[in-house]
């Protein structure tokens, strides 16, 4: 029997289970052609995997603090009323029933905000913080959308047919990311709001098997859900055509394009065969848009799309304790250790800078008897989904990861986030330290700092002193007695001089603005798909 350390499980020597699986084969809901809207047959086993509370992060007793927070909308709809239930918003029937069978009680600020605004088929860039919602406002009015028209017989989905010669898979909606983490999260929402519904979601990302993709692809694929590198892949390969794609979406779409995807975004976006036409809709979704990431995301939406902004642009909550300490590079694995043993045992996901750490810490901290492990981007994907899955099912309850955990992944009961590498990036720490603390509920953050942060120390005290944090001693002289806390809005290239998009100083638009006229609905009839 293993040795456990402090109050932590027993290490298990076996932690990492054994599968033949990918993630992007897990089972979706099977519609057939002889199926109507109301004698679609339950699937018990798949509904209980879906829609176990379990594997869902449930609304935190701080939940209704999310009303506080400020909302601002540029050139949405004319006279926009944000709606104050699921129940209101026009959802397809059996995507509301999904949407109840996800326990939602009441919509948050973005979800309240956006399901209006996307039904009526505009472009949008949307920002709100980190575990707010914001998958749920881009994929619950998108396949109500998609499922009404269906049911209606204006849209039809798209199958393969014995004897028929070549097949694509042809997908209604895009949705790219980066990294697979989140890839494969978002395919496990998309799962959940299709269930019972003619549509099938499918996910396709690097290090999983090109040949397991592509015959899970073709079996037909209504959404698809891809990292930028494997979808270009795929679709020079004619294994996907995005010419029926009705609506495009760009998840954390700040971090795409500042981390080298701008080409293959680029080429994805203005030079595949993606319908560029008005009945296109394209959204935009992240916690945070830094103004030149804004200028480059202008040039994939429509002219006159919608701007939505929940509370400051890259900020974060209130409701994670920010613990800074000032720590050498040769202290850390033992001020770590000491840390681990003196907060309460919970899910734990410690942060690296590099791969190296990342395998550095796990074998201190395993040798130490903690029950850890570790994904980086040297690890094979199917270490890498292994290693997420044991965390997630609490066999392992401490993941020490670099970045590529850092943007979306909702995980249940993470309580405590540790910065063991600060990053210099405001926004990477504000990512980072997001993975706790979601949906109302409360989490802690822990940061190492030292002289190597320095360029940091302004922003990050700034932030401190916004989310009502302690500063500590060593970042008080960085202290501005004349800081306000205006809320920052997206980049308004209207009312800014040539050349000046990266000025911080930039201008903000605030407020519901008027719009003459409207925009009409292009319903996505058939002869446009």
């Amino acid at each position: 029997m293993s040795e456990s350390i402090g109050k932590w499980v027993k290490r298990d020597p076996n932690i990492i289970p054994t599968t033949t699986t990918w993630s992007s084969e897990k089972r979706v809901y099977e519609w057939r052609s002889h199926y109507t809207k109301d004698s679609a047959p339950s699937d018990p086993a798949l509904e209980e995997e879906l829609f176990n509370p379990a594997s869902r992060i449930n609304s935190g007793i701080h939940f209704k603090s999310y009303a506080k927070m400020s909302v601002s909308v540029k050139d949405g709809p004319p006279g926009l009323v944000p709606i104050a239930s699921f129940d209101e918003a026009g959802l397809d029937s059996v995507v509301l029933e999904n949407v109840k069978r996800m326990e939602y009680t009441e919509p948050t600020p973005i979800q309240r905000n956006a399901l209006p605004i996307l039904l009526k088929n505009y472009d949008m860039m949307a920002c709100a913080q980190t575990g707010s919602g914001k998958t749920a406002a881009f994929l619950v009015p998108t396949i109500s959308k998609l499922v009404s028209k269906i049911f209606k017989g204006q849209l039809a989905t798209v199958r393969p047919q014995t004897g028929r010669g070549p097949w694509k898979a042809s997908p209604l909606v895009l949705i790219i990311l980066p990294t697979r983490e989140l890839a494969i999260q978002i395919f496990e929402e998309a799962r959940r709001f299709t269930y019972k519904t003619p549509l099938r979601p499918g996910v396709i990302y690097g290090g999983a098997e090109l040949r397991v993709q592509r015959e899970y692809l073709l079996r037909g694929c209504d959404i698809l859900i891809a990292t930028p590198g494997r979808l270009k892949d795929m679709v020079e390969r004619n294994i996907v055509s995005l010419a029926r794609v009705r609506v495009a979406i760009l998840d954390e779409a700040d971090r795409m394009l500042d981390m080298g995807f701008e080409p293959q975004i680029r080429q994805i976006m203005m030079s595949s065969d993606l319908a560029r036409d008005e009945g296109r809709q394209t959204l935009m979704f992240s916690a945070t848009f830094p103004k030149d990431i804004q200028t480059l995301a202008r040039e994939f939406l429509k002219e006159d799309f919608c701007r939505l902004r929940i509370g400051r642009i890259g900020g974060t909550t209130s409701l994670i304790k920010q613990n800074i300490f000032f720590v050498e590079d040769y202290e850390k694995k033992e001020t770590v250790f000491n840390i681990l043993l003196e907060y309460p045992p919970s899910r734990t996901l410690i942060f690296v800078e590099t791969k190296r750490n990342a395998d550095n810490l796990d074998d201190f901290l395993y040798n130490k008897k903690f029950p850890t492990c570790s994904i980086h981007g040297d690890r094979d994907q199917r270490e890498r989904e292994l290693a997420l899955r044991a965390f997630k099912e609490g066999k392992s309850p401490i993941l020490i990861a670099t970045a590529v955990a850092s943007r979306g992944l909702d995980i249940k009961d993470v309580m405590h986030v540790i910065n063991y590498d600060l990053n210099n990036d405001i926004d990477e720490y504000v990512h980072r330290i997001g993975r706790t603390a979601r949906a109302g509920n409360s989490g802690t953050a822990t940061s190492f700092y030292n002289s190597n942060n320095s360029p940091l120390a302004p922003t990050l005290t700034k932030l401190l002193l916004e989310c009502k944090q302690e500063v500590p001693d060593f970042l008080q002289s960085y202290i501005d007695p004349n800081v306000t806390f205006e809320t920052d809005d997206f980049y308004d290239e209207e009312a800014e001089p040539a050349g000046d998009a990266g000025n911080d100083s930039g201008s903000t638009w605030g407020g519901d603005s008027t719009r003459v006229g409207g925009r009409v609905d292009s319903g996505w009839s058939t002869n446009q798909v």
